[in-house]
């Protein structure tokens, strides 16, 4: 059959250009080869469709009659490949995302908003959780994942870098002696954000690096939301994102402390699964996201 109907091309080739000379150079074929499929597609249908001279080819009326479906099957074909041409101009699909609560505050919604805008074609299905999703057996194309990676067999992309404060109430400061180094952390009450729990924070201060060998905490939560107003409630220190902490910090409610030692970042990546089309829409997606997060997430 696929021989068939590459025979059909070139047989509608043939009478567009009225000879197998000219059909030849058409399709950057030898005459004898343009001759030989024609000669091929009459001998499998059992009848002639061409008319062959010296100087001219014409029709037969069983010539006439394929050449109409001829011209419509290459119309079709050529629809069909201007449809999927379009389409990789034009991005189009659906996208599944899974992305931490948490992001809901930050600048990655303005981008998602941005990437909606720019394709608006494609459809985004956003799960928002704090829990850890499955990207294969869930059904997801790509997860925002916060933190360290695990499974190797994904691929995955850093986006961006989420700049985080260690912070506490006012009046839980106030109970205290004023730190001066992390060393004077280590007594202190701790809240930990579940996922993270067992890394021990590193805290810079020009050429020094310090962790902290922190007690074992009594309140671990896996929403940096809710380690916030953990924290505004007085209930210890918390290492929350800063985008959660500037208002909080402006009213009054939280305070920094060591406000001079900075702490060591979270990367955030896109993951995806290893077998993804390498020119498709999760492609596109995480090219978009991946530069113009990098001036957003790092401005103060």
């Amino acid at each position: 059959m696929l021989d068939e109907l590459r025979q059909i091309a070139i047989f509608a080739k043939t009478v567009d250009h009225g000879s197998f000379r000219a059909a030849g150079q058409a399709l950057r074929l030898s005459p004898s080869v343009v001759s030989h499929h024609v000669g091929q597609l009459e001998q499998s249908l059992g009848t002639a469709l061409l008319y062959r001279s010296t100087r001219k080819l014409s029709l037969t009326p069983d010539g006439e009659r394929l050449l109409a479906s001829a011209y419509a099957m290459i119309e079709a074909a050529e629809s069909g490949l201007q449809d999927l041409s379009k389409q990789g101009e034009q991005l189009s699909g659906l996208l599944r995302l899974t992305v931490p609560a948490v992001m809901t505050q930050s600048c990655f919604i303005s981008q998602l908003s941005g990437f909606s805008r720019t394709y608006p074609e494609v459809r985004l299905s956003i799960d928002l959780s704090d829990l850890r999703r499955d990207l294969i057996s869930d059904g997801f194309d790509i997860a925002i994942s916060i933190g360290w990676l695990k499974d190797s067999s994904l691929k995955a992309k850093k986006l961006f870098e989420i700049q985080r404060r260690l912070v506490a109430s006012p009046d839980y400061i106030a109970k205290r002696e004023r730190p001066h180094s992390p060393d004077d952390l280590t007594d202190w009450d701790w809240l930990e954000l579940g996922p993270v729990w067992h890394r021990k924070p590193e805290f810079r201060k020009g050429d020094q690096k310090k962790t902290v060998s922190k007690r074992p905490s009594r309140i671990s939560a896996n929403n940096a939301d809710a380690l916030s107003q953990l924290a505004i409630s007085g209930s210890g220190l918390a290492l929350i994102p800063d985008f959660l902490t500037d208002k909080e910090i402006a009213a009054g409610r939280l305070s920094h402390v060591l406000e001079e030692w900075s702490v060591q970042p979270l990367d955030v990546f896109a993951v995806w699964p290893a077998n993804a089309p390498k020119d498709g829409l999760i492609k596109h997606f995480v090219n978009f996201l991946s530069e113009p997060m990098q001036g957003i997430a790092n401005q103060d």
